[in-house]
């Protein structure tokens, strides 16, 4: 799995019930075609992404398929979840 190209957006907390900030990434990624996650309309990995003054992690992960935006029923190995990770800090504005 490549991480082709994101979309970022801070997500608000109207009410200030949430430690720190809450962001949403759309990841867009390329799959191997002997991949389980392969489809020919492709698929993209929501991220709720959690950051406060002493951490940041991953706060939810979904997969959905591009073409019609259906969540899919997969899970991402330890390794995939990793590159996840480290792309969202990477790329946290």
């Amino acid at each position: 799995m490549i991480i082709t190209d994101h979309t970022l957006e801070k997500m608000d907390d109207p009410f200030g019930i949430l430690e720190g900030d809450r962001y949403e990434y759309h990841l867009f990624a390329a799959v191997d075609k002997e991949d389980e996650l392969y489809s020919p309309e492709g698929l993209y990995i929501r991220v709720l992404y959690a950051v406060t003054e002493s951490e940041q992690k991953i706060a939810g992960l979904f997969l959905h398929n591009r073409a019609d935006d259906s969540v899919l029923d997969f899970e991402l190995e330890e390794d995939e979840i990793e590159l996840v990770r480290e792309y969202c800090a990477a790329h946290l504005k």
